[in-house]
């Protein structure tokens, strides 16, 4: 098992089809939104939206997917935790992938519901997030939010759970489908 998250491992796992509209929430880096820009590549049809609130990393996401040639990638600055905050149409997304970012986010129920709001009815909500503290890496454990914890989040607000992801040793992972 992988000690930390491996979005290439995580996404093989999905069911990525060349058709489809992926939202990553709290984009980051972007390891999800590039790992699904060459998984996509070459596909006219396939969006992937990288929303996040920093420029600067939005900014290198760009680049990045300019360098590549990763067409489908398309960026978003926006604030996910607030409704309408990540500028994505109701019911136009297939799938949006939450990973490495729960933890962070102040208002985790506004996060949830915007990725309801924008998923299409029996869309896929992907949550990846840290299941502990791990040394000087990850976030504090007083940060840290539970499996058990996200998965009751979800399913309190649209939600229903679908499946559990191999997400790495400090890390896990499931699937949800808004209903």
């Amino acid at each position: 098992m992988n000690t930390f998250s491996d979005p290439h491992k995580i996404i093989a796992q999905l069911d990525i089809t060349p058709n489809l509209h992926i939202a990553d929430l709290g984009s980051g880096s972007g390891s999800y939104v590039l790992e699904l820009g060459k998984k996509l590549k070459g596909s006219a049809s396939a969006k992937v939206f990288a929303v996040d609130v920093q420029k600067e990393l939005l900014n290198r996401i760009k680049q990045h997917a300019e360098d590549q040639h990763l067409n489908s990638i398309h960026i978003i600055w926006g604030d996910i935790e607030e409704e309408h905050g990540s500028r994505l149409r109701h019911d136009s997304i297939d799938m949006v992938i939450i990973a490495n970012t729960l933890f962070q986010v102040e208002n985790k129920v506004g996060l949830i519901k915007e990725a309801r709001r924008i998923l299409k009815p029996g869309g896929k909500l992907v949550l990846v997030d840290w299941s502990e503290s791990f040394g000087n890496i990850g976030p504090k454990n007083s940060k840290v939010i539970s499996e058990e914890t996200a998965k009751l989040l979800c399913e309190e607000h649209g939600f229903s759970f679908d499946r559990t992801l191999e997400a790495g040793e400090h890390h896990y992972g499931f699937v949800t489908r808004k209903f």
